[in-house]
């Protein structure tokens, strides 16, 4: 009797997670093209994905290349928020006069609408990359704090007080108890943050900025071309998946042993 040879399965090759999105994604693209040939959208108001394609290949060095400063602007912004939020939330985690003070402040900061003042920027700092910058910090900080403080002050008062117990010093029982504990929520902050610094990297294009993808959008819908517009849109997501992705994997390195990291919490479909 011959023995069956080692591989995956076609069920388990189809249920693979890297293969998931990309079918879903195939799917989609293929209604997009029904959906345009079905109801003979024009091209000026919604583009063929062929079209879509052929902006790619016609100008995606110029894409690419614009895509360099927008990238850049995203992870300085990330990483502002990142450095200024995750210690901005250990202060308001653990003191009550600190979150007196500053919290209604960053709540009321979140209120103010992010393009209406990033003109402001631009009169400030001049054309360039600090506008783009601040603007990304702007909008990826607020998740990073308020996730930190849930975080920090999730950490039950029994495991502090076995630290203490057992003569730690602050600084260790920080780094023991109170950090570990926090760090998956932080994460979980740093996931919506790294998306929105996308967001607000272009928003900082949009007002003032002669290159980067919010550039190309912009002269792109003043010019009719949808389809370099679609091109880059689908640039911009690209780049909020693959660094989502990279803060997903440094996640996994970092708490392990976290239950959202292992797969048997979760039943099987």
């Amino acid at each position: 009797m011959a023995s069956r040879r080692p591989g995956l399965s076609a069920h388990a090759f189809f249920n693979s997670p890297s293969v998931k999105p990309v079918a879903l994604l195939v799917v989609l693209i293929a209604l997009w093209d029904v959906s345009v040939r079905l109801f003979k959208i024009p091209p000026y108001l919604i583009p063929a994905p062929w079209d879509v394609f052929m902006a790619f290949r016609t100008e995606g060095g110029m894409l690419l290349q614009e895509a360099i400063p927008t990238t850049i602007a995203t992870v300085s912004g990330f990483a502002l928020s990142a450095l200024i939020g995750i210690p901005l939330a250990m202060m308001i985690a653990g003191s009550r006069t600190v979150e007196g003070y500053l919290y209604p402040l960053l709540v009321f900061s979140q209120s103010i609408p992010k393009v209406a003042i990033a003109p402001l920027f631009v009169v400030w700092f001049g054309f360039g990359m600090v506008p783009k910058v601040i603007s990304a910090f702007l909008l990826g900080v607020f998740p990073v704090i308020v996730a930190g403080v849930q975080g920090f002050k999730s950490v039950e008062g029994d495991m502090r007080d076995l630290a203490r117990a057992m003569k730690a010093s602050k600084l260790q029982t920080f780094a023991m108890v109170s950090l570990p504990h926090a760090m998956p929520a932080i994460f979980a902050g740093l996931k919506v943050s790294v998306t929105l610094a996308v967001v607000g990297a272009v928003v900082g294009e949009f007002v003032g900025a002669n290159s980067g993808l919010g550039f190309v959008l912009q002269r792109s819908i003043g010019n009719f071309e949808l389809p370099t517009m679609f091109a880059a849109l689908i640039l911009l997501a690209l780049i909020g998946v693959v660094l989502f992705w990279v803060v997903d994997v440094i996640e996994r390195l970092c708490v392990p042993w976290h239950a959202s990291q292992r797969q048997d919490v979760f039943a099987t479909a």
